[in-house]
């Protein structure tokens, strides 16, 4: 097993869990987060004054898939995630050593 997580644009998380469901990806966790990355946060205008926003708001999935669906995933989420600009997001890929399901004591 593999843990998926994908730092993405907040607008683009309704198109990729759609995209996600319709290849039979429907378990995932969801968080709100701040970040930043290359493009080091924006600048706004506030009251007539430039102010510097140093992280933006991005969405982190969080899936456990079988080491087969990782590609499979990564591909979804890259294809469903992208603007082409700077900002779209990053995916890690980590291994799960157990789980464990607490309703009925399931262990993998």
């Amino acid at each position: 097993m593999k843990m998926v997580l994908a730092a993405v644009r907040p607008e683009k998380l309704d198109v990729i869990k759609k995209a996600l469901e319709e290849k039979g990806f429907v378990a995932m966790s969801i968080f709100e987060m701040t970040g930043r990355g290359e493009q080091k946060g924006i600048l706004l205008e506030y009251r007539g004054e430039d102010v510097a926003v140093d992280t933006l708001p991005k969405i982190m999935l969080m899936m456990v898939v079988n080491h087969n669906d990782v590609d499979s995933v990564i591909s979804i989420i890259r294809a469903s995630g992208r603007t082409g600009h700077i900002g779209d997001g990053k995916i890690f890929v980590l291994p799960v050593e157990k789980m464990a399901r607490v309703r009925t004591d399931e262990t993998w």
